[in-house]
């Protein structure tokens, strides 16, 4: 892995989100989703936009602190605090459930331990993190990755494609593609049923953007809506900084839901669409050589 270059001074180390990441979940109640966790542990560390937005690397989705944030559950799972047994959801386990914090050293060096590290060579190396022989939280994946460059790399309007058939999977009728791709507007639109009672009339854009989506970007999308728009749905292959995250909830205006590249890549898993899983298993050598 390529060493990344330039981390802004006052970046937080992994270990210093875990007990953040804890606090969060417990703010949320004991359990949330990736994104309730992350737009909580913001408000419990209060970082600057420079340091919120800056990208993990060229080729990621991600911001360096959700790469971080990823890493710190990573080792509370690995250190029995919390888990993920349904994927999307983390939760604290209940024999933690009134859990405030943890010691910080003692769960990095278990866990390191538990993988082989022997505690005079652990490091708190942010940069190498893939390299410590630890199992990779599930959003750095190499799937991920190889999948990421896939949606970069695609024709536009197989893009917008995809998202039609991604939107139908999510529940969406009648979703058309307007054909316009790279006019900065409306790229499709579709109606979304909810309860079979209650349907609105859905505008969206759909991005292959390698970085971070900036709040110029939203209010050029909301200056191409028309009045017959109920909802509106911005999705991208990249992130969303802070500003244009702000200017999507603008109260007064034409509210726009947000789908960054990593949930757009946690619906095309979950509806298995293009990628499926694959079975692995674990071999028992010992029971092999006693049996």
């Amino acid at each position: 892995m390529a060493k990344r270059k330039n981390i802004p001074q006052g970046m937080p180390a992994y270990s210093d989100l875990i007990n953040p990441t804890i606090t969060a979940l417990q703010n949320l109640g004991g359990s949330g989703k990736v994104d309730e966790i992350y737009n909580e542990v913001l408000k419990i560390v209060s970082l600057p936009d420079e340091i919120i937005d800056f990208q993990h690397s060229e080729k990621s989705s991600q911001s360096e602190l959700q790469y971080r944030l990823a890493w710190a559950r990573t080792y509370l799972k690995n250190y029995g605090i919390i888990d993920n047994s349904s994927r999307s959801v983390w939760v604290v386990l209940p024999q933690h459930k009134d859990i405030k914090s943890v010691d910080v050293d003692d769960c990095v060096t278990k866990v390191r331990s538990m993988f082989g590290k022997k505690p005079d060579t652990i490091t708190q190396n942010d940069d190498n993190l893939e390299d410590e022989g630890i199992d990779l939280p599930e959003e750095i994946k190499p799937w991920r990755t190889k999948l990421h460059d896939i949606l970069l790399n695609m024709n536009p309007f197989a893009f917008e494609r995809l998202t039609q058939r991604l939107l139908r999977e999510c529940g969406f009728s009648q979703v058309e593609v307007t054909k316009k791709s790279g006019d900065g507007g409306i790229d499709g639109f579709g109606k979304l049923m909810i309860n079979g009672l209650f349907s609105f009339k859905v505008a969206f854009q759909c991005k292959r953007y390698n970085g971070t989506v900036p709040a110029s970007d939203i209010r050029d999308f909301r200056g191409s809506l028309t009045t017959d728009v109920e909802k509106a749905l911005f999705i991208t292959t990249g992130s969303f900084s802070k500003p244009a995250k702000e200017e999507a909830m603008t109260q007064g205006k034409i509210q726009i839901d947000l789908i960054d590249g990593e949930e757009f890549m946690n619906r095309l898993a979950e509806f298995q669409i293009g990628v499926k899983p694959i079975t692995d298993y674990d071999i028992d050598e010992v029971y092999f050589s006693q049996i």
